[in-house]
């Protein structure tokens, strides 16, 4: 196939996992780096006012109070039987799913876990659900016939076109693609990666959407929360 012949070899994928930020540009990084000049804080101030004018802080007090919440998601819910993503939980409450209010919350809660490590619990009745997300990683889908895992695993460190093909961790969503001009989710990037294969995409809060969200987070053990991260 065409794609193939603008792979250019740089390096295999490490053996522990490698946060997205390390292979994007010295100028996204320093945009991540400096919060005034990261344009995803302009969701992050939008958060902090929606946490007060939403009556958030009635039962969580103030927003600072959400630290490790972000490191933690998605979790599996033992009531619905399946995992959730923050995302989710606060759909169940306030915003709807992509929306700006829904991105802005998650934004400032994501920042107050930024530097902790991500713990996605797996263990007991949510292991089925991260095996179904492990078996989606790497399920071959689309006119192109490809699996997450073909790019994410297999030619992660190598270089599509000019790009640096990243491996794929979520441990900085939502994120501000420089691509979108906008802060994303996680959601998101994945209808986008599907489409790209050429295949359906998921529908939004599909038990798919949310399996494969719990297994890459699961996959991502090692690396801390960098949100708001800034992406190409």
């Amino acid at each position: 196939m065409i794609w193939l012949l603008l792979l250019l070899l740089v390096s295999p994928a490490q053996a522990q996992p490698r946060s997205g930020y390390l292979d994007a540009g010295p100028d996204s990084r320093a945009m991540q780096d400096d919060d005034t000049a990261n344009p995803a804080f302009l969701w992050v101030e939008q958060g902090k006012v929606l946490w007060g004018s939403l009556g958030c802080g009635g039962c969580h007090g103030d927003v600072a109070t959400m630290r490790g919440v972000a490191a933690r998601y998605p979790k599996y819910d033992a009531v619905l039987g399946r995992p959730v993503s923050l995302a989710r939980r606060i759909a169940t409450h306030r915003a709807v799913p992509d929306s700006e209010d829904m991105l802005a919350l998650l934004a400032v809660i994501g920042l107050q876990s930024r530097g902790l490590p991500l713990a996605i619990d797996i263990s007991g009745p949510a292991r089925p659900s991260y095996e179904a997300g492990k078996a989606l990683f790497h399920r071959r889908q689309g006119q192109l016939n490809l699996a997450c895992a073909n790019c994410h695993d297999d030619l992660a460190g190598r270089h599509l076109g000019g790009a640096v093909i990243p491996e794929g961790h979520p441990n900085g969503y939502p994120i501000y693609r420089l691509e979108w001009q906008a802060l994303g989710s996680l959601e998101r990037r994945l209808r986008q990666c599907v489409v790209g294969v050429r295949a359906v995409p998921w529908a939004d809060g599909s038990r798919e959407l949310a399996d494969l969200e719990f297994f890459l987070g699961a996959r991502a053990a090692g690396l801390v929360v960098e949100t708001p991260a800034v992406r190409p």
